[in-house]
């Protein structure tokens, strides 16, 4: 079984894939850009062989590495990096070497926000009404329709970057103003919490994983107003998101992968569905997996790779929590971390700061909580953002 890791180094807690599948007899190949020597160790010696390239973004070097690969080891089984950058790469070099997984053609339904709602329609999921709107005069005709504030936000992409909420005239006038010459869509605004439906799908689309986790802020919030964010997960899922996330694993033929399913639960309490994504949740989520499960979902993953069974599906035992800090510079945070740890130390399972390419939306400065109940959990998080 031969694995092409893409970027295998980053986040770091993803060498624990590299870490498990060896251990499950499956030949690791890393494929990244980042000298051999700085890797840190346990990847390091899980990896079978390191290719470093120059440039991961020159798709020739990638298609050299690969092609070597397939010399030395024979057919590749898979060529995943688990991150949303790689997405398109990893599909064009399934494409080029025959393996299993999303293609190229499959992209722009996963990667196009007006591809998704005719994906999520189709299979029956209530989503915001929104459309592409290339010129101000598309837009207007939008607003005369749903009314302000709106969202708008590239049609190509996942995630809150470069993603405005638009109130008045004034806004929209300077929003095409400063455009940037790609493709967005437009989106009524939907007052609610994000839920979200998280997990792995096996080789034959069964979903062997669930998770679901609610967001206090909103990502476009935590980014545009450069927020503190607190998240956690929910121990039983509400029916109606069951129903809509096992929908939408079927309705875009997700195998062989993690997914991050978004959707807002509006103050009536319905769900509207806000887009995929075909990779594992950010930041520090798949540790909280394993946290709040008592499982190591690295290992699940490499079970499932090698053919193996997989296990029970597990049960959430406790109640996880992110609590995310945008750090200012009147504030002492060694103080602060101190009096947290203080008063709800016993609830702290980890802390530090968020690597940068992650910190608008989940914070500078990191704590992940853990309790059998909510209110402490609560309550903890409530203690750690008023110390910012």
């Amino acid at each position: 079984m031969n694995y092409v890791f893409v970027s295998p180094h980053f986040p770091s807690n993803f060498k624990y894939f590299a870490v498990a599948m060896k251990k499950e007899g499956i030949t690791v190949l890393g494929l990244g850009s980042e000298s051999f020597d700085s890797l840190d160790q346990e990847l390091r010696e899980s990896l079978t062989e390191y290719y470093r390239l120059e440039n991961m973004e020159n798709y020739d070097q990638m298609l050299k590495a690969c092609g070597y690969f397939t010399f030395k080891y024979g057919k590749l089984d898979y060529i995943e990096s688990h991150n949303e950058h790689w997405l398109e790469l990893d599909a064009r070099l399934r494409t080029d070497f025959n393996v299993n997984g999303f293609k190229t053609s499959d992209i722009s339904s996963v990667k196009m926000k007006s591809r998704m709602k005719q994906h999520f329609i189709k299979a029956g999921i209530p989503v915001a009404r929104g459309r592409v709107v290339p010129q101000i005069d598309d837009a207007r005709r939008f607003i005369d329709e749903v009314g302000y504030p709106v969202c708008a936000k590239p049609d190509s992409g996942v995630g809150a970057s470069n993603t405005y909420k638009i109130r008045t005239e004034q806004d929209l006038v300077d929003f095409y103003k400063s455009k940037p010459s790609i493709d967005y869509i437009m989106e009524e605004f939907i007052n609610g919490e994000i839920h979200t439906f998280d997990g792995l799908a096996d080789k034959e689309g069964n979903v062997v994983f669930m998770n679901s986790f609610i967001f206090g802020t909103g990502i476009m919030e935590t980014v545009n107003e450069s927020l503190n964010q607190f998240y956690h997960n929910q121990r039983d899922f509400p029916d109606d998101l069951l129903d809509y996330g096992l929908k939408t694993v079927k309705e875009f033929q997700l195998k062989e992968r993690f997914f991050h399913i978004e959707f807002f639960r509006t103050t009536e309490g319905k769900l509207i569905a806000l887009e995929i994504n075909v990779r594992p949740p950010g930041g520090l989520s798949l540790d909280m997996f394993n946290y709040a499960y008592d499982i190591d979902i690295y290992r699940k993953y490499a079970l499932m790779v090698a053919g193996k069974d997989i296990g029970d599906f597990p049960k959430a035992k406790y109640y996880c929590g992110f609590v995310g800090i945008k750090k200012k510079i009147d504030i002492d945070y060694e103080v602060a971390r101190n009096n947290a740890y203080d008063r709800f130390g016993n609830l702290i399972l980890s802390d530090g700061p968020i690597a940068t390419v992650f910190s608008a939306a989940l914070g500078d400065y990191a704590y992940v909580l853990r309790s059998e109940e909510f209110e402490p959990l609560r309550d903890a998080a409530d203690y750690i953002l008023s110390l910012s």
